[in-house]
């Protein structure tokens, strides 16, 4: 793998992207989970994946960067687009889709024997990126301060990153994930397993961090998807149907004024 250099001039952010996903459609070993999906993400803004469980979201988040093809007997059709750009190119590499399209998981994974400070910088040894000492030392506070764990944390970097707290533990993982600079970040609801304060927390990072990176977030919770996302997409499975998406458009407008019986259901909690 050929490595590159972090350059300390190319700190500041990098232009988020419009993620546009086009005729997707899922199996796993022949069972169709996703049936022609297709949803545009705008850049700079939050998109929120509402729906059931079951319904296909978690599976088209991961699509999105290309973790789907990592299950054994999976399968896809369509295309994923980043401004324009196929992520499933067969001359693009998987680290390269990764790096642009980052990811936070529902349950906050850093590893719990690497220090604070590692962990975040861990996404750099995965993307085969260099970078001097102090640039890394740069990147480490910025990234904390940008996932609002550094006034937390500054005194006790070189500490396991597995010693802090749940809501911690999902802020270092932001933080590792924007530590590659990537231009869309896509979250598996990151706050089903906090409590009310942590949860309260990651999403004032999201809205501070939405100006910066394209965020794409599943959420079963009604209220957060309206706290936090402009755009909204409601997903739903019908009698062991594959998943589609009933309708989408501003998260303002699904929940006062959907068009379809089904959204209003669901988003006024009338069944799911």
């Amino acid at each position: 793998m050929t490595s590159t250099t972090l350059d300390p001039s190319t700190v500041d952010s990098p232009t988020t992207a419009e993620l546009d996903a086009r005729n997707i459609s899922a199996w796993f070993g022949g069972h169709k989970v996703l049936d022609r999906v297709s949803l545009r993400m705008p850049a700079g803004q939050v998109t929120a994946l509402i729906g059931p469980s079951g319904c296909g979201k978690s599976t088209f988040l991961r699509i999105l960067n290309r973790m789907h093809e990592l299950v054994p007997g999976a399968e896809l059709a369509g295309e994923v687009l980043l401004d324009g750009e196929d992520l499933y190119d067969p001359s693009r590499r998987i680290t390269d889709a990764r790096r642009h399209v980052g990811m936070v998981f529902q349950k906050p994974n850093p590893f719990p024997a690497m220090s604070i400070y590692d962990n975040v910088l861990a996404g750099l040894k995965l993307t085969a990126v260099r970078a001097s000492r102090r640039t890394k030392d740069d990147l480490v506070e910025e990234c904390l301060r940008k996932a609002g764990l550094w006034h937390e944390v500054q005194t006790r970097l070189r500490s396991p990153g597995g010693a802090l707290s749940g809501g911690q533990q999902q802020r270092l993982c932001i933080a590792r994930s924007l530590a590659v600079r990537p231009r869309v970040l896509l979250m598996d609801e990151p706050c089903s397993a906090l409590d009310p304060t942590s949860t309260r927390r990651i999403e004032e990072t999201i809205g501070e961090l939405s100006t910066e990176v394209t965020i794409v977030i599943v959420t079963h919770n009604m209220q957060q998807a309206q706290r936090v996302s402009q755009h909204c997409a409601f997903f739903l499975a019908e009698q062991g149907t594959p998943g589609v998406i009933v309708e989408h458009g501003l998260t303002s407008a699904m929940f006062d004024t959907p068009q379809d019986r089904r959204t209003a259901d669901y988003v006024h909690g009338r069944f799911g």
